[in-house]
């Protein structure tokens, strides 16, 4: 394999190797930045690089003139970056469906491209894996000892882990789980990320042709860094960017506006938002449909409001969103491994629930998530009265309770039944 020197092995790389038993091609997407590559090469012989300059980019120009040249290499085939010439995906799905043998490729996409004519699914031959960016159990600031399945077969065990400062949990949240920036100081990571929101705008043309006003992009992006964990409207980030004059001179986005950036900013793997749990309830009480806005990684909602370390310690407030949204990654990262899907609740009556996570056999498992030692017993009651509301309206019960915090170093159940387990803990 093409498994680079220095390699850390990630989550995903079990689902790919399970993925490459049963099609004929994997495609693994996710943000740029986050180790698609390097993963990738883990698990192929060969390789060829679409985005590749050298001989003016001739990989691509082969790939466009007819995308079976490239396409011939040893297999299991590393095809990075396919999205720069899409027809790659139905030459990639033709062999694979001649042939009828499994794991020949590996694709990886930093974006969802724009098709001219009908992409055909490629139901049974690829299959998609959603790559994040490191979880602290990969980046090694989890213990990992806690196991979100333990939750669920109800096998948890307590456990310790080393004292973290809240220094340490903010530099987590800016740092942020890019594989590039782990051996870098807070302040280089925040350069780097900075850089890439500032490239967003050149990133939206490259993927469908379509030139954005930056200053207007710039603006929505600082937005959504400030409603980070939020279920705010489009109409209220359309109402926040008209705030920025001072920085982007005078800004009006409509809706529409909006609505194309948001596309955008999902469809580059840069917002995921979270949805809303579909539990119906029996009484008058309505359970809003709105998801919670969320950036894949929370470096990068503190970067596009140029908050730091020093700037967050300040605002404990601002910072609790924050790591709502690196615990909020963590929990996709692990449930993506299971299979399982997360989402929040939230009803008229301010009942809410920052995380839900469901398995594939209907399971799920409630997560309040708190920086504080002292936000515990809170955290804990707002759990249980939830619950006592969704088995009154429902008769469904969750699997378990779980107050997920930041400053806290044992995982244990507390008399109540609620676990409590640290951020530095969790893993899959």
């Amino acid at each position: 394999m093409l498994t680079p020197e220095g390699y850390k092995n990630r989550i995903i790389d079990k689902q790919i190797d399970e993925m490459m038993n049963i099609y004929g091609a994997v495609c693994v997407e996710g943000p740029k930045w986050c180790g698609k590559t390097w993963t990738s090469r883990n698990h192929a012989v060969s390789a060829v690089y679409i985005g590749d300059p050298r001989g003016n980019f001739m990989n691509r120009q082969l790939a466009e003139t007819d995308p079976m040249l490239v396409l011939n290499d040893q297999k299991p085939l590393l095809v990075d970056e396919w999205q720069v010439v899409p027809a790659l995906w139905d030459a990639v799905r033709y062999i694979v469906d001649d042939s009828g043998e499994k794991g020949q490729y590996v694709l990886t996409g930093s974006s969802t491209p724009v098709m001219k004519g009908k992409l055909h699914g490629g139901s049974g031959r690829i299959g998609k894996l959603q790559m994040r960016t490191m979880s602290l159990a990969e980046s090694g600031y989890s213990t990992g000892e806690v196991s979100l399945m333990d939750l669920f077969e109800g096998s948890f065990k307590p456990s310790k882990t080393r004292e973290i400062s809240l220094g340490e949990l903010i530099d987590f949240t800016v740092r942020g789980g890019w594989p590039g920036a782990q051996n870098l100081t807070v302040e280089e990571s925040g350069k780097i990320i900075k850089d890439y929101l500032s490239n967003i705008t050149d990133d939206m043309e490259r993927m469908d042709g379509n030139k954005r006003d930056s200053r207007k992009v710039m603006a929505l992006l600082r937005s959504l860094g400030r409603n980070e964990s939020t279920m705010t409207s489009k109409t209220t980030l359309s109402r926040d960017v008209e705030e920025y004059e001072e920085d982007y001179g005078q800004v009006s986005v409509s809706i529409d506006t909006i609505t194309d950036y948001l596309n955008c900013f999902n469809r580059l793997f840069l917002t995921e938002d979270l949805p809303s749990f579909g539990l119906k309830l029996r009484s008058s009480v309505k359970a809003l449909k709105n998801p919670k806005r969320h950036y894949t990684d929370p470096s990068l909602a503190a970067a596009a409001m140029n908050a730091t370390s020093e700037t967050l310690m300040k605002d404990l407030n601002t910072f609790g969103y924050l790591f709502e949204g690196l615990c909020v990654r963590d929990l996709r990262v692990y449930s993506d491994y299971y299979g399982a899907k997360v989402y929040h609740y939230h009803d008229e009556k301010n009942n809410e629930v920052d995380a839900i996570v469901q398995l594939e056999d209907g399971r799920w498992g409630m997560f309040e998530i708190k920086v504080g030692h002292n936000q515990i017993e809170r955290a804990a009651a707002e759990l249980l009265n939830l619950k006592n509301k969704f088995e009154s309206e429902t008769g469904q019960l969750p699997q378990f309770l779980c107050v997920i915090c930041g400053m806290s170093n044992v995982a244990y159940k507390r008399a109540d039944g609620v676990y409590v387990v640290p951020i530095t803990a969790l893993g899959v």
